[in-house]
C-alpha cells in the first residue's frame, strides 16, 4: 500500500470491486487507505464494480473455493476491459491503445492468466521495470518473501498461538485474560497487561512470554503458577546495549533469547526471590494469542553495524536492522538495496510479519525523511511517530469554506438568515485572555453587575458549527484529525487556517458568531441561573495572560472593561476554592517554554512556564461552562450525550508512591477519595526543598488514569464522574476550533435549546462510540507529540553547552537512577556506567529506595535527593535523537 500511495509512481490504476471487498475483509485500515486513493484526483485510481456488470460477473462453481472464484472474476474483468478498450479505440480511430496489465502475487493466478492470454505480472516484476526501481523495490512487503523462506527453514523459536476459538472460550471462562500489551520504557524485556480480574498489572517477562507481541497490541494472556510470580524489574535494560552487533542475516542459529538476555533475566529472578515480603510479588503471565495487531508505520534509523555491503553496490539487496525511535518497539529486519545511503537518515518502515522462526519482526522500507538531527526530518518523524495527520487539506475540504474567504463578515442586516435565533450581544464588554501569540481564539468572557447585586457572567465560544456542517468533507477531515497539535515551532490545525485563525477566531474589534453561556452568579459564587444562546459578539481586546494580569493589577485603570476583569478574577478564586473543597486535585506536570530565534525558529533558551492568576481565571470559567453544558446535553440526550470522564484510579496505582513517601519522608498519602488525595498532597512539604511538593504532584499525576471521551449510554451514571475535577459530569465545549469533541457538543447543545435539528450521526450511539475512540487516541497522540517536540528543542537549545543544574532523584534502579531537572522540565537517566571508569559497583536497597555506589566512584543516592547534575547534549545511539546527557557532579 505504501508503494501505491507514492505520488511519483502508480497512476491510472483500476481497482476491481472483487479486490476492494477482499481487502476490506482482511484489513479495514488498508481498505480505508485504498478508498482514499480513489479520492485523490492526481493519482487517477478508479473502482470498477465488476460484480455488478453482466459481462464481468462470475458465478462460483460447485466445489470451487472463494479464493479461486475471486481470482477467476479478476481475470474475467481484466480480459473484458482489455477488449472493451480496444473496441473504444477503434471506434474513435485513435492511434494507440492503452495496455492493461493484471498485477498479482498469486503464482497460480498468474499461470492461469498466461494460459488465457491475459497480460499479467507480479508486483515485483512490474516495479523492476519502473524508474527508480531500487528505491521502489524496497517498499514491497516482506510477507511474500518470508512465506517462501520459512518453508525451507524448520526452526520455530516462538510458541504457537492458540486458535481463536480457544482464546475466546478461555477469556469468557476467565482462565485467560485480554488486554493491551505495554512495554516498560526502562526495560525492554518487561511488559505488562492490565486486566479487570487483577488489581495489579500482569507482568510479561522475557521474549518467550511476550511471544511476538508489540507494545500496543491487544493480546490474550495465560497467568503463570504462583511460584513463578516476580517483582517488577529494578534494573535498566536497553536492547541496543544488550544485543549490540547482531548480524541481521544470521537467522539459522537464532534463538528466542540471547545469552546476555538470559543472564539479565536470571539476575532479576534471583533478586525477586531474595527480597523480603511476598506481598511485593506480582502475578506473571505469557502471551498465548494476539486479538488485534496495532502495528503502524515506525520511524527509526538503520543500525550501521548491521550494514555489510558498501554503499556503491546499490543493486545488492541485504538485510539490515532498523532501530525504532520508540525504545519499546523491537528492532525491525528490512531488506534493502540502498542500505549504505540510508545510514545516518531518519527512515520510515512498516512491519509486515512476525513469524515464529524470527526473533525480530520483518518489515519493509517506506521512505527516507532526511538526515538525522535536521529540523525537517525530526519534526516529520515525531508527527509520523504519533500518527498526526499533517498533510495539506485536500481540495474537497477547502471547497467547503465560505467563498468570500477573508472578506466574510457577519451580515449587517439583522434580518439576514445568519442572525436567525441569535442574540445581539455586541454591546457587552467582551475580551479574550490567551497565551502570547495566540491567533486561534476559541473563547472570550465578560462580567457586569446586575441591579440585584449579582453578576452576569458570560463565556462566549467560537461558533465553529456555523461553518462546519455535519458529514461534509471538512467535517470528516476534522473528525479524523480530532484535535489541533501544538509543536514548539508550528501548529498542525484541525481546521483550515481561514476558519481557525480568522472567521471563527474571536479576534478583537470585529463581529463574530459565538455560542454563549450566560450565568447569573451571586457574589459568593453560587449559580442562580444559566442560559445558553447563539449570539453575535464584538470582542474589545485580546490579552495575553501577562497583559491581563498587568491590567487587573494596575490600580490606575478603572474603566468598565477592567472592572469586569477584576470581577471575573474575584469570582474565579471563589469558584476554585469551592472545587478544592469538593476534592478537586491540584496536580502538576513539567511545563517549559522554548525561546526561539524569530527568523529561523532555532531554539535559543528554555524557561519554566510561569502560571499567573489570569491562567486560573480563564480555567475556572471554562470548567464552569463545560460542566453547565454537560448537564444540559445529558438532560436532552441521555443516551448519546458526548461527555468526558476521568476514572477513579485503583488504589494499587498509588501503592509505590505511598511506600516511597512513608519510607523516605514519613509522610502519608491517603487515597480513599480524590479529596483525601488532595489533602494529603497539601501536607507533602519539605521546608528544606521547596520544589519537593511539586515533584510529588508530578509523580501523583502519573498514578492517575487517563481522562476519556465517552457516549452517555455506554456508562452507568456513577461512572460519569471526573475524578481530577471532582465533578459529577463533564464535557468539552470551550475549544471547538482545536477539538472535534467540542464541535460535536456544540451541535448537541444547539439541538437541546431548539436552535437546530439534531443530525442523525449524533443520535447513533454506535457512531458516537467510534468518534470517541478516535478522539481519545488523537488527543493522547497530540499530547505526546507536543512533549516530544519540546524534548527535541530542549536538546537543540543545549547543543554545545555544558551547564550545572539542580535536580531531584525521582526513581532509583539497581544500575542507575532518574533525575528530574525543574528548569528544563526534563528527566534524564544516569547509569552506573556514567559515574566512572571502570563501571562502579552498585548495591541497591530496594526496601529503602537507595543505591550505594562503590569502586571508581563512591556515592549514596536516595529517592527524592536534591542533586547537582552537569547537563550537556549528546546524540543517543539507540534512537538517533539528540537528548540531554546528565552526569552526577
Amino acid at each position: 500500500m505504501d508503494l501505491f500511495e507514492l505520488q511519483t509512481a502508480f497512476h491510472d490504476v483500476v481497482i476491481l470491486q472483487t479486490v476492494l471487498e477482499e481487502v476490506k475483509a482482511r484489513s479495514l485500515p488498508l481498505y480505508h487507505r485504498l478508498v482514499n486513493l480513489t479520492k485523490n484526483e492526481s493519482k487517477r485510481f478508479y473502482v470498477f464494480f465488476n460484480d455488478f456488470r453482466q459481462e464481468t460477473y462470475v458465478v462460483r462453481n460447485p466445489g470451487e473455493t472463494i479464493n479461486d472464484r475471486n481470482d477467476r472474476a479478476v481475470r474475467r474483468a481484466v480480459k473484458w476491459y482489455s477488449e472493451h478498450l480496444e473496441q473504444a479505440v477503434r471506434a474513435r480511430k485513435s492511434i494507440r491503445c492503452p495496455s492493461v496489465v493484471m498485477i498479482s502475487d498469486d503464482k497460480d493466478n498468474l499461470r492461469k492468466a498466461k494460459n488465457e492470454n491475459i497480460s499479467a505480472t507480479s508486483l515485483s516484476n512490474y516495479v523492476e521495470e519502473l524508474d527508480d526501481a531500487d528505491r521502489l523495490l524496497d517498499m514491497l512487503s516482506a510477507g511474500q518473501e518470508q512465506s517462501s523462506i520459512k518453508i525451507d527453514r524448520a526452526t520455530l523459536i516462538y510458541p504457537e498461538y492458540y486458535p481463536l476459538s480457544r482464546l475466546l472460550t478461555g477469556v469468557r471462562a476467565e482462565v485467560m485474560h485480554q488486554g493491551v500489551f505495554k512495554v516498560s520504557p526502562y526495560n525492554y524485556l518487561e511488559g505488562s497487561v492490565q486486566v479487570p480480574a487483577f488489581d495489579r498489572p500482569l507482568l510479561i517477562l522475557g521474549r518467550e512470554s511476550s511471544n511476538r507481541a508489540v507494545s500496543g497490541d491487544v493480546v490474550v494472556v495465560e497467568v503463570l503458577p504462583k511460584d513463578q510470580w516476580k517483582r517488577p524489574s529494578a534494573k535498566i535494560v536497553d536492547e541496543e546495549t544488550l544485543n549490540k552487533n547482531e548480524n541481521p542475516d544470521d537467522e539459522e542459529a537464532e534463538t528466542i533469547v540471547t545469552e546476555r538476555e538470559r543472564k539479565a533475566l536470571q539476575e532479576e529472578v534471583r533478586k525477586s526471590h531474595g527480597a523480603s515480603g511476598e506481598g511485593q510479588l506480582q502475578p506473571t503471565a505469557r502471551v498465548v494469542g494476539v486479538i488485534k495487531r496495532n502495528w503502524r508505520q515506525y520511524v527509526g534509523h538503520i543500525d550501521k553495524d548491521s550494514v555489510r555491503v558498501p554503499a556503491n553496490q546499490t543493486r545488492t539487496q541485504q538485510t539490515v536492522f532498523l532501530i525504532p525511535m520508540d525504545k519499546r518497539i523491537p528492532k525491525i529486519r528490512i531488506r534493502t538495496r540502498q542500505a549504505g545511503q540510508l545510514v545516518g537518515q531518519r527512515v520510515l518502515v512498516t512491519i509486515d510479519t512476525w513469524d515464529r522462526d524470527s526473533r525480530y519482526p520483518v518489515g519493509h522500507f517506506v521512505r527516507s525523511l532526511g538526515e538525522l538531527e535536521t529540523k525537517g526530518a525530526e519534526t516529520e518523524a515525531l508527527l509520523l511517530e504519533y500518527d498526526v495527520q499533517y498533510r495539506p487539506f485536500p481540495k474537497t475540504v477547502l471547497d467547503c469554506l465560505p467563498p468570500e474567504g477573508h472578506d466574510w463578515k457577519v451580515p449587517a442586516n439583522a434580518n439576514d438568515p445568519g442572525w436567525k435565533g441569535r442574540q445581539d450581544l455586541r454591546n457587552l464588554l467582551v475580551c479574550s485572555i490567551d497565551p502570547p501569540g495566540c491567533v486561534d481564539i476559541d473563547d472570550a468572557l465578560h462580567a457586569r453587575k446586575l441591579p440585584n447585586g449579582n453578576l452576569e457572567i458570560g463565556v462566549h465560544i467560537a461558533d465553529v458549527s456555523n461553518f462546519v456542517k455535519p458529514n461534509n468533507a471538512m467535517d470528516e477531515e476534522a473528525s479524523m484529525r480530532g484535535t489541533t497539535v501544538y509543536l514548539v515551532d508550528k501548529r498542525i490545525d484541525m481546521l483550515p487556517t481561514l476558519l481557525g485563525t480568522d472567521l471563527c477566531s474571536l479576534k478583537p474589534y470585529v463581529e463574530r458568531y459565538a455560542f454563549s453561556v450566560l450565568w447569573e452568579i451571586s457574589p459568593d459564587a453560587e449559580v442562580v441561573r444559566t442560559d445558553f444562546t447563539k449570539s453575535v459578539i464584538r470582542s474589545r481586546e485580546a490579552f495575553s495572560y501577562e497583559q491581563a494580569q498587568v491590567r487587573i493589577d494596575d490600580k490606575s485603570q478603572n474603566d468598565e472593561l477592567t472592572q469586569g476583569m477584576r470581577a471575573l478574577m474575584t469570582l474565579s478564586k471563589r469558584l476554585r476554592q469551592k472545587r478544592m473543597d469538593a476534592g478537586a486535585l491540584n496536580l502538576a506536570s513539567p511545563e517549559v517554554r522554548v525561546e526561539a530565534e524569530s527568523e529561523t525558529s532555532d531554539p535559543m533558551d528554555v524557561h519554566t512556564k510561569q502560571m499567573l492568576d489570569t491562567n486560573s481565571l480563564v480555567e475556572e470559567f471554562m470548567l464552569l461552562a463545560n460542566v453547565s453544558v454537560a448537564q444540559r446535553v445529558y438532560e436532552s440526550f441521555p443516551q448519546t450525550a458526548l461527555l468526558r470522564r476521568h476514572g477513579t484510579p485503583p488504589r494499587t496505582n498509588f501503592e509505590e508512591l505511598q511506600s516511597q513517601l512513608k519510607v523516605k519522608k514519613n509522610m502519608e498519602l491517603r487515597t480513599e477519595s480524590s479529596k483525601a488525595v488532595a489533602e494529603s498532597l497539601d501536607t507533602c512539604i519539605d521546608p528544606s526543598q521547596p520544589f519537593f511538593n511539586t515533584l510529588v504532584r508530578i509523580m501523583a499525576t502519573r498514578c492517575m488514569m487517563s481522562a476519556e471521551y465517552f457516549c452517555a449510554g455506554t456508562q452507568a451514571e456513577p461512572e460519569f464522574r471526573h475524578y481530577g475535577l471532582a465533578s459529577e459530569i463533564y464535557t468539552h465545549f470551550t475549544s471547538p476550533i482545536r477539538r472535534y469533541a467540542d464541535l460535536e457538543v456544540h451541535r448537541q447543545l444547539a439541538a437541546a435549546i431548539g436552535y437546530d435539528q439534531v443530525d442523525a450521526s449524533l443520535q447513533s450511539r454506535h457512531k458516537l462510540e467510534e468518534v470517541c475512540k478516535n478522539l481519545n487516541v488523537r488527543h493522547r497522540n497530540a499530547q505526546m507529540a507536543g512533549r516530544a517536540s519540546v524534548e527535541y528543542y530542549v536538546g537543540q537549545a543545549l547543543k554545545g553547552r555544558v551547564i550545572d543544574e539542580e535536580g531531584f532523584v525521582m526513581k532509583v534502579f539497581s544500575n542507575g537512577f532518574v533525575v528530574f531537572v525543574p528548569r528544563f522540565g526534563v528527566e534524564g537517566l544516569i547509569r552506573l556506567r556514567d559515574l566512572g571508569t571502570p563501571e562502579p559497583t552498585g548495591v541497591f536497597d530496594v526496601e529503602n529506595y537507595r543505591l550505594a555506589v562503590t569502586g571508581s566512584r563512591t556515592a549514596t543516592v536516595d529517592l527524592f535527593d536534591k542533586v547537582t547534575v552537569r547537563i550537556s547534549d549528546e546524540r543517543e545511539e539507540s534512537t538517533g535523537k539528540r537528548k540531554i546527557r546528565m552526569q552526577l557532579v
